[in-house]
C-alpha cells in the first residue's frame, strides 16, 4: 500500500494540469499552498475535482487523506482513521462513490512504497527525474464525512480522498510486488476518469507502462 507521496510542484503547475483537461474554467481554492515533501495519511493535500452545474470547471481544494472505513473494521472502534488505498472497486462500500460525482484526481510528483533495506524497512521513492515541474495524479475518490478521525479533534465535517491501485508494472513489483497506485499521465485519460460512466472508467484501473518511472532512492523527507 502506498502511504506516503509528495507534491512538490508549484502551485501554478496544478493550475495548468486543471486547465488542460479542458473540462472549464478551473476554481483553484488552495489558497497559497506551500511545497509538500511528505503526504502521509489523514494529512491535506491538493485534489482536482468537478464543481456542480452546467458550466462548472474542475476545482483545487484541500481534503484529507483516508476514506470512509467500512463498517466491519470499525466494530467496538470510536475512531475511524480512514482508507487510504482502494483495490475492490466491486465491494459494496466502495460502490457507492464511484460515480463521476465522487471521482477526483490527486495530484503528485512522486510517492514512496516501504521496503527492506539494510536499515530496516524504509521508503523507497518512485518518479520522475523532473518531478518538480510535472505532477502527475492519482485516480481517487472524495466524499464529504461526518465522524471522528482523532479522538482530540472530536466530530468534524471533512471532505475525504483515497486512490485506486492495481498490479505493480515492472518499475515497482522487484521491489513492491502486491500493488502500485493507479496512475494517470494522458489529460484524456485524467477527463475520462473525472466524466466517463463507470463501465468506461473501470478500465483506467491498470499499471502504469513499465519504464514510466524511474526509482529515486531513498530519499529525505524535506
Amino acid at each position: 500500500m502506498c502511504n506516503l507521496y509528495a507534491l512538490t510542484s508549484a502551485q501554478q503547475a496544478l493550475r495548468d494540469l486543471a486547465r488542460a483537461l479542458e473540462l472549464g474554467p478551473v476554481d483553484d481554492q488552495l489558497g497559497n499552498m506551500p511545497i509538500l515533501s511528505g503526504i502521509y495519511p489523514d494529512t491535506e493535500a491538493p485534489i482536482i475535482g468537478l464543481g456542480r452545474g452546467e458550466a462548472a470547471g474542475p476545482v483545487l481544494k484541500l481534503a484529507r487523506w483516508g476514506m470512509p472505513s467500512p463498517a466491519f473494521a470499525l466494530a467496538g472502534k470510536s475512531v475511524d482513521r480512514g482508507i487510504t488505498n482502494i483495490r475492490n472497486t466491486a465491494s459494496p462500500h466502495w460502490r457507492r462513490w464511484l460515480g463521476p460525482g465522487h471521482r477526483c484526481l490527486v495530484p503528485f510528483t512522486r510517492f514512496a512504497e516501504h521496503v527492506k533495506a539494510p536499515t530496516g524497512f524504509q521508503p523507497l521513492w518512485f518518479g520522475k527525474a523532473e518531478e518538480s515541474q510535472h505532477p502527475q495524479c492519482f485516480a481517487g475518490i472524495a466524499t464529504r464525512w461526518t465522524g471522528i478521525r482523532r479522538k482530540a479533534e472530536g466530530e468534524v465535517t471533512l471532505t475525504l480522498f483515497g486512490f485506486l491501485t492495481c498490479d505493480p508494472n515492472t518499475d515497482v513489483a522487484p521491489h513492491h510486488p502486491k500493488a502500485m497506485p493507479v496512475i494517470l499521465t494522458d489529460p484524456a485519460d485524467m477527463r475520462r476518469w473525472l466524466t466517463a460512466d463507470w463501465s468506461q472508467a473501470a478500465a483506467l484501473q491498470r499499471p502504469l507502462a513499465d519504464g514510466a518511472l524511474t526509482i529515486l532512492g531513498f530519499l529525505e523527507n524535506a
